[in-house]
């Protein structure tokens, strides 16, 4: 008998965990490239190289999750699990540090010396970048944990 854990890979929690993920990160990625010269800054590269990675990682796994719920079978082998939560970890920390370098970059740009080095209208932007990369890290958190929490339900398995 095969664990189901709620947000595990292979179940609709975890299918709309990872759509989500896709969703907040293509939302950062057109928050901070769309009519803004992203570039002139380094955690603004950094941001868009991340949720680069992280939107296909987010949607292949979506795909295997939509295929595991449609035809109610989940295929869970201990490598490729262990695969998945190591890449969710790794994108998980490098999201997190994404996030929080554009947002204190944003927040200084607006508030140093009085003086702000944008326009409004693009520090916004840059601060709902932000906010989107915070909620999909915290979705990819959640799946990381969900399938940490599941491997060594599998590893007694073998």
């Amino acid at each position: 008998m095969e664990p189901q854990l709620p947000g595990s890979i292979g179940t609709s929690a975890s299918l709309a965990i990872r759509l989500g993920q896709a969703m907040f990160s293509v939302a950062s990625l057109l928050f901070m490239c769309v009519g803004v010269q992203f570039y002139a800054y380094t955690s603004f590269c950094f941001l868009v190289t991340i949720k680069g990675l992280t939107i296909p990682w987010s949607l292949t796994l979506a795909i295997v999750d939509a295929y595991s719920v449609f035809i109610k079978r989940t295929s869970r082998h201990l490598q490729i699990v262990l695969i998945i939560v190591i890449g969710d970890w790794i994108l998980s920390f490098l999201s997190l540090a994404a996030a929080c370098s554009t947002a204190s970059v944003s927040d200084f740009m607006v508030t140093e010396a009085g003086a702000s080095f944008c326009g409004g209208k693009m520090c916004s932007r840059y601060r709902l970048s932000a906010a989107m990369a915070c909620l999909s890290w915290s979705l990819s958190l959640a799946s990381a944990l969900f399938n940490l929490w599941l491997l060594p339900s599998l590893y007694s398995n073998y």
